[in-house]
């Protein structure tokens, strides 16, 4: 019999949250460290640096776990994939080919500088 006993915490969405809040974290630490990228080791570049490895730990394990805590949800949905493969929306192909482009000449001009 199933008592209605509330638990203190609810392992999915910590592990959600964590997992969000932390990969929300890195982009800002990340933009920082491309800042100080050409200072010399100071105190806010090495804490700049820090809260983005410890972000980036901290992503991974709790990616990984929700990918656990999830597996049944995620094996289904790689199931119907394949089906679904060919059959973008024009929306999700425009998202595509602008990232494609962003890329394409963001990426390419380092090629160029030589």
């Amino acid at each position: 019999m199933r008592t209605d006993t509330k638990k203190f915490l609810n392992r999915r969405a910590f592990v959600a949250l964590t997992a969000a809040i932390s990969g929300m974290g890195l982009p800002v630490t990340g933009i920082a460290n491309h800042l100080y990228q050409m200072e010399p080791m100071t105190l806010e570049r090495h804490a700049w640096m820090s809260a983005h490895n410890t972000l980036g730990v901290l992503f991974t394990i709790f990616a990984i776990w929700h990918a656990i805590l999830n597996r049944r949800a995620l094996c289904n949905h790689a199931r119907g994939l394949g089906a679904r493969l060919f059959s973008m929306s024009r929306e999700a192909s425009f998202a595509v080919a602008l990232i494609a482009i962003a890329l394409f000449f963001v990426v390419g001009h380092t090629f160029h500088v030589r």
